[in-house]
């Protein structure tokens, strides 16, 4: 490569997220905006995050949802899969507005086809009713600090 050519590369830097070595990776682009080398990877996992990082980010969205009727006033849920980095804020603030009625069973869906990008928001965890109807051990224990109220 000569010295013009490389003046003509950029490259980016990312901290990798594909493994708990959190590696420094390094995209070079050509001016065609193709990538030419991926550096600083320790496994084919960072190499492909790099890769998709660079061309296309993409993020799994988990938060909570109200509930209407159940144990808690909270459900938490997470997208199938992950959705285009710049729709993270739009999603949270349409699932802002989602709220459910228990009970509810982990994985059912609670918003399809979130932002029209055919991705799914499914339950992380089965809700039962206030009553207890539909849980997975008949009922569930109300919570205060983090403990079952009632348990030492």
């Amino acid at each position: 490569m000569t010295a013009a050519a490389a003046s003509d590369d950029a490259v980016t830097t990312y901290l990798c997220i594909g493994c708990p070595l959190g590696c420094r990776l390094e995209v070079e682009e050509g001016a065609d905006h193709e990538i030419v080398e991926v550096r600083g990877f320790s496994c084919k996992k960072g190499e492909r995050f790099a890769r998709q990082e660079h061309v296309d980010p993409r993020r799994t969205v988990t938060t909570t949802v109200g509930v209407l009727d159940g144990a808690l006033a909270r459900l938490p849920v997470r997208t199938a899969d992950a959705v285009p980095k710049d729709l993270v804020t739009s999603l949270c603030e349409e699932l802002r507005r989602v709220t459910v009625v228990a009970p509810i069973r982990m994985g059912d869906v609670v918003l399809a086809d979130a932002l029209s990008t055919g991705i799914d928001v499914v339950a992380t965890r089965d809700m039962p009713g206030a009553a207890g109807d539909g849980g997975p051990r008949g009922g569930a224990t109300p919570v205060a600090n983090g403990r079952g109220v009632g348990q030492a």
